[in-house]
């Protein structure tokens, strides 16, 4: 680390940080199966209603776009004090939008603009509640707390993405406006789940900025909000984990997409391609919930580089699988096995970074990560149709063997000096 603070928590839990912790569990799981729910019928809706896949997957790119680009700005005010008013703003107005789509598909056809404009206002929202919450373990919960609290986070994210699709098929078949109500609940609920947390989550004034280093220029504006892009680039700890996070998220979405391809190209129904989501989704929610246990006080370094080799031989074995039941197996201990690194990864960025600066850093590997994961089904969609499914898996296990190697070299180096943890 080149000379900040480590971000901040209380060496012992405080009066209610359990408290606060469980309602920001609830806030997140609630978001996420909301979205989850919403997510899966919107382009079904949108096709019933005679729009083309063009427009689908257009409406798609968008709220992506807006994704990526207002997280950023959004983790300014967050870093300088606003983060609980800014979460909270967030998930109402996200609640408001679902409120209208709502509505809008309960009185009959909706228009597609009334749709675009609901769901871009949702995105954007959401964009900024997931910029400002991105601080919230690190002022809340004592560095030893980490990995145990973030796989529990993620343990909820993943539990939601099993849950919420199931749930929106169900509820939209029933009527196609309750998916859409329930993702507006889940936001309401989140809101009073951060409205009810007890910690300001504000950095200690010892670890803002003063107030007189606020300028009203474009160009000091501007540094502010590169501030965490700036501290990625001098840190090497985070460079790698830019490096690590965003190359395993987009070979993970290739991966996914080419044994999509595979199937489709055998002639397997969507029923066997169910099982192969359902098989990597529990595998997920058991490896986030086994993550404390995987990872336990190891240092990072090593968790990572034990965890990038043995990604590689069931993203090689991909390559040799005929049967849904394999790419299932083989998938799924992928899914398995990422989140006992992605936790100890998490933990050590949290500590690292500046309680300052945790919005505005984490929001730039969110993006960069996030990015790499969009553009990955095209590549991998590209590579499939010129060199075949097969040839395809192999690349990306051959990749991962770089990254693999990379890790390898890079993290003893890297993590030596970040913090008092061994590596």
């Amino acid at each position: 680390m080149t000379g900040s603070a480590p971000a901040v928590a209380p060496a012992a839990p405080l009066p209610h940080v359990r408290r606060d912790l469980r309602l920001f569990w609830w806030a997140g799981t609630c978001d996420a199966l909301g979205s989850q729910t919403s997510g899966l019928v919107l382009p079904l809706l949108l096709l019933t209603l005679g729009r083309s896949p063009a427009e689908v997957g257009a409406l798609a790119g968008l709220s992506a776009a807006a994704t990526l680009l207002l997280g950023p700005l959004a983790a300014v005010p967050a870093d300088r004090g606003a983060r609980k008013h800014l979460m909270v703003g967030s998930v109402l107005v996200s609640a408001a939008a679902m409120a209208g789509v709502t509505v809008a598909v309960a009185a009959g056809p909706v228009p597609l603009a009334v749709l675009v404009a609901a769901v871009l206002v949702e995105r954007c929202a959401t964009s900024c509640y997931e910029a400002a919450a991105l601080g919230t373990v690190a002022l809340v919960c004592p560095p030893a707390e980490h990995r145990r609290v973030l796989s529990r986070l993620q343990a909820g994210e993943r539990g939601a993405l099993v849950l919420g699709p199931a749930l929106g098929g169900l509820l939209f078949h029933a009527e196609r406006w309750l998916p859409f109500l329930a993702d507006a609940l889940s936001y309401a609920v989140a809101a009073g789940c951060i409205a009810a947390m007890r910690s300001p989550l504000v950095p200690h004034r010892a670890q803002r900025p003063p107030a007189g280093t606020v300028h009203r220029g474009l160009r000091a504006r501007t540094a502010e909000a590169g501030a965490g892009l700036a501290l990625i680039r001098r840190d090497p700890f985070l460079r790698l984990a830019l490096v690590w996070i965003s190359a395993v998220n987009a070979l993970l979405v290739a991966l996914y997409y080419t044994t999509v391809f595979a199937l489709q190209n055998d002639g397997r129904g969507a029923a066997l391609l169910g099982l192969v989501l359902a098989l990597a989704g529990a595998a997920g929610l058991a490896g986030a919930l086994a993550a404390p246990r995987i990872a336990g006080r190891r240092p990072t370094g090593r968790v990572l580089v034990t965890i990038s080799w043995l990604m590689v031989p069931p993203a090689a074995a991909l390559a040799t699988a005929r049967d849904a039941w394999h790419f299932g197996l083989l998938f799924g201990l992928l899914c398995l096995l990422t989140p006992a690194a992605t936790v100890a990864l998490q933990a050590r960025i949290i500590q690292v970074i500046p309680p300052g600066l945790q919005a505005r850093t984490g929001t730039v590997l969110a993006t960069v990560s996030g990015a790499a994961a969009a553009v990955a089904p095209a590549l991998a969609g590209l590579s499939a149709d010129r060199a075949g499914a097969a040839a395809t898996l192999v690349g990306c296990a051959a990749l991962l063997a770089g990254l693999a190697l990379y890790t390898t070299c890079a993290a003893p180096a890297r993590t030596r000096h970040t913090a008092t943890e061994p590596v």
